[in-house]
């Protein structure tokens, strides 16, 4: 798409510091109207941190401010807060969902934003006592869902709707904005399924026609390719890459990411089941969990495994963990080591040996206001007496601050976690950084059985590819059992040795990693009565 005239935004040598550390140097590049520009790079390359200064975000005025220059409609601007941005035309949609569960689809597009009915109370005492015009509300964000293509009841309460429906009503809501004229989107698919992807992808187009632009960042660089007009390419805090986004490949555009190849094939193990006996068996297992369905699951995982759970969204398979691990309340059997577990209390799984990487990092698996090292620590020396020094018989305890630094210094190297130090805050890392913490916590757990729930959303191609090694080898080395639970059934296959699909709240069919894909997505949408099993 050949672009003339003024862009509709420009950044001229964008760089940003955190406390000594560089994380943008001389960032630029443009963008036009009707544009939709793909922004890519691993995690924790500047895209958070770039578009915290497009949005006006506090976090760059509290640590600073930012060097360089930046343009709307080619004059300079330099918000002092996100509401600039949002009067200048700027809609965002963050990673991380901002709706209130009680409040209606409706009311949650429209908040702070409703329209008012005058009345002779309000004339006489003022607009405070205005009341809200439920009418042109409902009728507002139903024009916005409208420009989705999806179907949303728009009085639903968000708390209650499946996680992709919540992000549809996220982008929604910037739509609503008569004045938008820029829509950034970060990581908007990362928790929609194929057919819902494919929605918001033909949205995105249909947005750009009509002139809005469009900035879409995402790891899944498929989409990147498909959707986009240019491809802009962070590493390091830098532009490596500005290309056309026409005859581009994943290849390609991940090789610049992470400036070497990568290598997304994996060889399949041959798993000895004649060896190893089941260590944990799961009995007609129900859940209640909100956007779940988990009716009636009957599963063995064999010592030693890596078993994949999969299946389409809201079927059950985050059901699984949660209910397994005590988080949401549960019914049923589960028997870890020949030993029965009482459900519906986490501790009982802990102090068992298991433990749980939750695919809600930032609400379950983060103390965001502390550091890295006691992330990492933390739950190892509450659950296991980990990091302690004893003295008089256990009567006085202390922490063990040298082992701890060891340890934590020890997972930041091998997950590759890009950091300032351990003693980093954990709110202040890349979403991807923040899912290799949670993993290193779990790993120095040394738990015997780890469910791991979609263990790589939100994360680049190079760091995916780091974090399923890293599991891989953990496995290996350790013996630790591992279930883990992901939307994308190619990553289960890289490293599982059998896949269980869920559907509609039951196993529908259990079957080697290296069975072909379509075996796969007819389980996803097959009957799942009749289950079957293959294991070899």
């Amino acid at each position: 798409m050949a672009h003339t005239g003024v862009p509709i935004l420009e950044l001229r040598d964008i760089s940003k510091e955190y406390f000594g550390n560089k994380v943008l140097t001389d960032v630029s590049f443009s963008l036009h109207s009707g544009e939709i520009l793909g922004l890519v790079g691993e995690n924790g390359a500047g895209k958070s941190t770039l578009m915290n200064i497009l949005f006006g975000m506090e976090v760059i005025q509290q640590t600073g401010g930012y060097a360089g220059e930046m343009l709307v409609a080619g004059q300079t601007v330099r918000y002092q807060s996100s509401f600039d941005a949002i009067a200048d035309g700027i809609g965002m949609v963050h990673q991380e969902f901002s709706l209130l569960p009680d409040f209606s689809v409706a009311e949650n597009i429209l908040l702070n934003r409703e329209p008012h009915t005058r009345s002779f109370v309000s004339e006489v005492f003022g607009d405070r006592l205005d009341s809200i015009d439920r009418k042109t509300l409902v009728s507002k964000a139903e024009t916005a869902i409208g420009k989705l293509g999806v179907s949303i009841d728009s009085s639903t309460p968000v708390g209650t709707m499946p996680v992709g429906h919540k992000q549809f009503t996220e982008i929604a809501r910037e739509l609503s904005k008569d004045s938008i004229r820029i829509l950034v989107l970060d990581e908007p698919t990362a928790v929609l399924t194929e057919q819902e992807a494919a929605i918001l992808l033909k949205a995105v187009k249909k947005l750009s026609d009509e002139g809005i632009a469009i900035i879409f960042i995402s790891h899944r660089l498929q989409e990147v390719v498909d959707v986009c007009d240019t491809v802009v390419v962070l590493r390091d805090g830098k532009v490596v890459h500005n290309e056309p986004a026409a005859g581009l490949t994943i290849e390609q555009i991940a090789r610049w990411m992470v400036g070497r190849d990568v290598d997304q094939s994996r060889t399949h193990r041959a798993f000895d089941y004649a060896q190893a006996p089941p260590v944990l068996t799961i009995e007609n297992l129900w859940v209640d969990m909100p956007g779940e369905t988990v009716r009636d699951v009957s599963l063995a995982v064999h010592k030693g495994e890596i078993l994949g759970i999969g299946g389409l969204a809201g079927q059950g398979k985050l059901g699984i963990p949660n209910g397994a691990m005590g988080l949401f309340p549960a019914g049923g059997k589960v028997v870890f080591e020949g030993e029965e577990i009482a459900l519906n209390n986490p501790k009982n799984f802990l102090d068992a040996g298991m433990a749980f990487v939750s695919e809600d990092r930032r609400g379950v698996g983060l103390l965001l206001d502390e550091s890295l090292d006691w992330n990492i620590s933390f739950a190892a020396m509450q659950v296991r007496g980990k990091y302690l020094k004893r003295y008089l018989n256990g009567m006085l305890q202390w922490r063990d601050e040298k082992s701890i630094q060891e340890t934590a210094r020890h997972y930041i190297d091998a997950l590759q976690i890009k950091c300032t130090s351990s003693k980093q805050k954990a709110k202040e890392l890349s979403g991807g950084n923040q899912q290799k913490i949670c993993c290193a916590k779990a790993f120095a757990l040394e738990p015997r059985l780890l469910f791991v729930s979609e263990p790589t959303r939100g994360i680049d191609i190079g760091a995916k590819s780091l974090v399923l090694q890293a599991l891989r080898d953990y496995n290996e080395k350790s013996g630790t059992t591992i279930v883990m639970i992901s939307s994308e059934l190619e990553e289960l296959r890289a490293i599982c040795d059998r896949i269980a699909i869920v559907t509609d709240g039951r196993i529908a069919g259990i079957l080697p990693a290296n069975h072909p894909s379509e075996d796969f997505g007819l389980l996803m949408v097959a009957s799942p009565k009749g289950a079957t099993e293959v294991t070899a």
